[in-house]
């Protein structure tokens, strides 16, 4: 129904004196109160950095030992064989305390080099910088070497580049964590 005074419909006078009140009035010269939509513009894309390749991950515990052990040469064949196939074998019993898998067959285990001298050195990592036993697993990784007969002395040095990540890990492992 129509105000036939004002020509407004019922609650429309009040608006409409509300929208003329000095308030409103200055409100509306000063455009900061407003929102105004602004043109999005697209965020710049930075460009992809080349890939870091990754080293080929590890299917089976024969495949890792070649990679692994780099033998001496002055050595007789079958007993570099030996030694380091009961270096590997006593690598495996250091086990991460909060993971069911031993850290060689976890690919934590970087490379082993056995000199013509028996020496053994081995490179190694953690899952983690902040493993919290990261002062103690290569101690245990250098007992476990040094009970090996035949060895001379062993040095163990820890590690973080490359990064260890999942993908180091054999088919073992991953079967040990159902990770597949």
């Amino acid at each position: 129904m129509t105000d036939r005074k004002t020509g407004n419909t019922p609650g429309s006078a009040n608006l409409d004196d509300f929208l003329n009140t000095p308030e409103v009035q200055e409100a509306a010269q000063d455009k900061s109160t407003f929102f105004t939509p602004q043109p999005v513009e697209e965020a710049p894309v930075a460009p992809t950095p080349a890939p870091v390749p990754e080293p080929e991950p590890k299917e089976g515990a024969a495949e890792i030992e070649t990679e692994t052990v780099v033998k001496a040469t002055e050595l007789p064949q079958e007993e570099v064989d030996r030694l380091s196939a009961d270096i590997v074998a006593a690598i495996k019993t250091v086990y991460d305390p909060e993971i069911p898998s031993d850290i060689y067959e976890l690919g934590l285990i970087y490379k082993i080099e056995l000199e013509d001298n028996r020496d053994v050195e081995v490179e190694m990592t953690l899952t983690s910088p902040g493993c919290p036993v990261a002062g103690e697993m290569p101690g245990w990784v250098q007992d476990a070497v040094s009970s090996v007969q035949g060895v001379g002395d062993v040095k163990v040095n820890l590690v973080f580049d490359p990064p260890w990540s999942m993908e180091r890990m054999s088919d073992e492992a991953k079967l040990a964590l159902n990770m597949f």
